[in-house]
């Protein structure tokens, strides 16, 4: 008896489901990591920028206000764009959907290029300089190479060692990056406090420097417009000291809840910030009259010195340098999200849209990032670069939130758990200031907003070269 043999069934091959991110960042998480992307060395320096033009006590605090206020009606608008698109990228989602591809694009490679590149490399060398006031080996007198007017110093050469870290810790896992970022991040709360608490406590201040009136009184002799203008320029060192708020966004594909929590850390960081900004310029007046405020590019030192003494310099360089260093964390682990977002649109480098597997991290974007902030550190022009998108990175915060309105038209259909509060006067208060601010600078530095537009404008035959690719690929 014969038997027909039964061809055996070969199971079809299924293709593995891609890695993806994982939403580990708590509420507590996201908080500090906005707070520490915004409180970096700016608060150490820029208290000079603005006793200059308000030499008035009151002015002084109220320009500190006015900033946070501000960047507020900026938050609640993004606050909800946020809980329409809880994805990584953040911003560069909400230009995408607001006006395409290409005004996402640019933004995202403005961050690249420059602004996140740039300010990893900065912070980075920073921190590494003020840990230099402590151990003078590592010192930015120490010359490694000297070539075209470009100085390295073993400063430059520690900053490269902490990008090399932040890396690696941020690429072997979301935890063990998140807690780098918020060990760091305590540290430096804790410093702060005591440099606050025990400047009033037992510091060589004087009261009398908050009712010192200067010449003119409140006014200062100034005519309502003057006083206006002098704001202005204030606000210019206010708003660089507060960016940094948006980095929230960039990682709210990992925030767990993000329709609830990454609007609610935004209200919340800049809040803790505002506060914290206070406390430490309340402290600097404790410490000298305005008049002597505006003298010092480095305030803080300056104050350690009065209150103190001078050898108070040597901790709160310690200070500093672990302030530096934990923007520089927060900066490291939020960028790498947006080129990822960029390069799964496929507008940017295809390996750049890999998870990996193992860590569940953009690791190949992290890369990229961490050699890209290496080389403009080894050029030594990443200070030099930033100010020239400084403009920009406004501009694309106001025509954010002008993509709210855009999108309240064009997408009414899409869930809103968070609506935007005070809509709409709140979020055009932060439109009129924030173009006021961009066509000013357009008018006063035109240099600057010259060279910025064209690193901007630089990336569009990219664009064109990575959509066509792209076209080709899914054509395929």
């Amino acid at each position: 008896m014969s038997t027909t043999p039964v061809p055996e069934t070969v199971p079809s091959e299924t293709p593995s489901p891609q890695p993806s991110l994982v939403r580990g960042l708590s509420l507590l998480d996201s908080v500090l990591l906005l707070v520490s992307g915004i409180i970096g060395s700016s608060i150490f320096l820029t208290a000079k920028d603005i006793a200059g033009p308000l030499p008035h006590p009151v002015w002084f605090f109220l320009v500190w206000v006015l900033g946070g206020v501000i960047s507020l009606c900026a938050c609640v608008a993004f606050a909800e764009l946020g809980s329409m698109f809880p994805d990584s990228g953040g911003q560069y989602i909400y230009l995408r959907e607001a006006y395409g591809d290409l005004v996402a694009f640019l933004y995202g490679w403005m961050l690249f290029a420059v602004a996140n590149g740039g300010t990893i490399a900065a912070l980075s060398v920073a921190s590494a300089a003020y840990m230099g006031n402590i151990i003078p080996v590592i010192s930015k007198e120490h010359v490694i190479f000297s070539l075209a007017g470009i100085v390295f110093t073993r400063a430059h050469l520690v900053g490269l060692a902490l990008i090399v870290i932040l890396t690696y810790v941020n690429v072997v896992g979301l935890r063990w990056g998140a807690l780098l970022q918020n060990v760091s991040t305590w540290t430096k709360f804790s410093a702060m406090a005591a440099f606050v608490v025990l400047g009033f406590a037992i510091g060589k201040g004087h009261w009398s420097n908050f009712t010192a009136h200067s010449p003119g009184g409140v006014s200062m002799g100034l005519s309502p417009g003057q006083l206006i203008s002098a704001l202005g320029v204030g606000l210019i060192a206010v708003f660089w000291a507060y960016d940094g708020w948006v980095y929230i966004t960039w990682v709210a594909g990992e925030v767990k809840d993000p329709r609830r929590n990454v609007p609610l850390a935004m209200v919340l960081g800049v809040l803790a910030v505002g506060a914290i900004y206070l406390a430490m310029n309340m402290t600097y007046v404790y410490a000298m009259p305005l008049r002597e405020v505006a003298k010092y590019e480095t305030i803080a030192h300056a104050t350690a010195a009065a209150l103190f003494s001078p050898g108070a310099a040597v901790w709160l360089s310690a200070m500093i340098a672990v302030s530096c260093f934990s923007a520089a964390a927060t900066c490291t682990l939020s960028g790498a999200r947006v080129y990822l977002a960029m390069a799964q649109d496929g507008v940017f480098f295809k390996r750049m849209a890999l998870i990996h597997p193992k860590w569940r991290t953009p690791a190949f974007s992290l890369i990229g990032q961490g050699i890209w902030a290496a080389l403009l550190t080894l050029s030594g022009r990443y200070d030099q670069l930033y100010t020239y998108v400084i403009y920009g990175m406004v501009l694309s915060y106001t025509l954010t939130v002008i993509g709210l309105f855009v999108l309240r038209w064009k997408r009414p259909d899409i869930p809103r758990p968070y609506r935007c509060t005070g809509y709409p006067w709140l979020p055009a208060i932060y439109v009129l200031v924030g173009a006021g601010w961009t066509l000013n600078t357009i008018f006063t530095r035109p240099t600057e907003a010259f060279w910025g537009t064209a690193i901007v404008l630089i990336g569009v035959p990219g664009y064109l070269y990575w959509k066509r690719k792209s076209r080709v690929r899914l054509g395929a």
